[in-house]
């Protein structure tokens, strides 16, 4: 049986998580975020974020860049705690070279790559991290 919040008494639909907190963001307003590189660019957005089913954790933020008007843009997985956030920004800012992501695991909009160990591997160990 599916609740919804409509059928919670007001008192609980109250105490139902918010969006967003000082410390918490909802994974729906992460997405279309800004990431900058370290010299405030606009270098992409984040398109989604991968959560470990098991942990919980977020494992990667896949950011879209390049292309025009949604032609020839790509996906690159960056491990999450690459990026940063900055209020003054109201974005993400990943401190590695534009290039470095263009070198990167990538992926097209009708090619996601299985999000496997293997794959994660592959990933962390070009940003130099261990998954």
């Amino acid at each position: 049986m599916t609740v919804t919040r409509s059928e919670y008494p007001e008192d609980i639909a109250d105490r139902l998580p918010k969006e967003e907190t000082d410390r918490t963001i909802a994974s729906d307003k992460v997405e279309g975020t800004v990431v900058y590189n370290a010299q405030d660019e606009k270098i992409g957005t984040v398109h989604n974020v991968m959560i470990d089913k098991y942990s919980g954790q977020v494992e990667y933020a896949v950011m879209s860049f390049g292309g025009f008007l949604g032609i020839g843009e790509r996906y690159h997985p960056l491990p999450w705690k690459l990026l940063r956030y900055d209020e003054r920004l109201d974005g993400y800012v990943v401190g590695i070279k534009k290039e470095a992501l263009e070198t990167g695991p990538s992926f097209a909009r009708n090619a996601m790559p299985s999000f496997d160990r293997s794959y994660g591997m592959g990933v962390y160990g070009h940003y130099g991290l261990f998954p």
